[in-house]
């Protein structure tokens, strides 16, 4: 409240200079303030805007209020004012097992000029209209937390795979989580899984090209991009050990000689017309193959 009131007699101050100059203080609504563009003359705007990032939350012992942390404009001049938390449920409908709440506030971070260039943490609390139970959080539609397996009064953070990822196994679930450690890029999909529940090779790929109608003959359309990357089962899921192009054993357990050559024997070489020049953001593959970036063979 303190950093309220000593913001509120400037800002009063101010727009009453340019009612008098220019008939008032604008008002502009955008999504994010940081990303919008600097205002060469006239008074500065203030925004509405959301938080660039969602941090932490915690849970009241009355289990309904909440504390959310979210990364806000700061600068050497007051940059956020009206911070709240909304529960919007009640105006957009509930999703049966989740609560929405949507963080706001008001800045002029979208002028360059305000100074608001930085970022510091602040927090937005609302109370519930009933406890929140075994429902999930869902903050501003895109980030989720939990109290399941928390430590009050923490919620935990939920992951891309949701707040339950899946065991580590052969399954279709376990196999998407390989591909996002392995930093496939969106749309991928696999072409073969080798898996033993210890050890696994995934070929993926994803397509290339311009975007074509369904009955587009045109090659391009077709083309793709392919990749070869073997893991290592971990408490925290399946774990990139290695990536290689080439067919068989040999590449592979060079690096990591416990890998089992009933996963590897068969494998036929990748055509390097389908082997990526650009490898995913944690990859760095070679013609004969390469260790994950932070792995080591065991």
């Amino acid at each position: 409240m303190r950093y309220v009131r000593q913001y509120r007699a400037p800002a009063a101050l101010w727009c009453a200079v340019v009612v008098l100059l220019l008939s008032g203080c604008g008002t502009q609504v955008a999504g994010r303030g940081a990303g919008a563009s600097p205002t060469a003359t006239g008074p500065i705007p203030w925004t509405l805007a959301e938080p660039s990032r969602v941090t932490a939350a915690r849970i009241g012992a009355d289990h309904r209020t909440l504390s959310i942390d979210a990364d806000v404009p700061s600068g050497d001049h007051p940059c956020v004012r009206d911070l709240k938390a909304v529960d919007t449920d009640a105006e957009y409908g509930a999703v049966p097992g989740t609560v929405h709440v949507q963080i706001t506030f008001t800045s002029p971070s979208g002028d360059r000029r305000s100074g608001c260039v930085e970022e510091t943490t602040a927090t937005a609390r609302v109370r519930l209209p009933e406890p929140l139970g075994e429902r999930e959080l869902v903050v501003d539609n895109h980030t989720v937390f939990t109290a399941d397996g928390a430590k009050p009064p923490a919620l935990r953070m939920c992951g891309r795979l949701g707040c339950r990822p899946p065991a580590v196994g052969c399954t279709p679930a376990s196999y998407d989580q390989a591909l996002i450690a392995a930093g496939a890029p969106e749309h991928t999909y696999r072409d073969a899984e080798h898996c033993d529940g210890t050890w696994l090779v995934l070929d993926f790929s994803w397509r290339t090209g311009p975007a074509c109608d369904s009955d587009d003959k045109n090659p391009a359309c077709s083309s793709r991009l392919g990749d070869r990357w073997f893991f290592r089962a971990e408490r925290s899921g399946w774990e990139p050990v290695f990536e290689s192009a080439a067919g068989g054993c040999e590449a592979v357990r060079r690096e990591v000689p416990r890998f089992p050559a009933a996963l590897c024997a068969d494998l036929a070489p990748l055509s390097a017309t389908l082997h990526p020049g650009s490898p995913p953001p944690s990859a760095s593959p070679t013609a004969g193959g390469s260790p994950a970036p932070s792995a080591t063979a065991p």
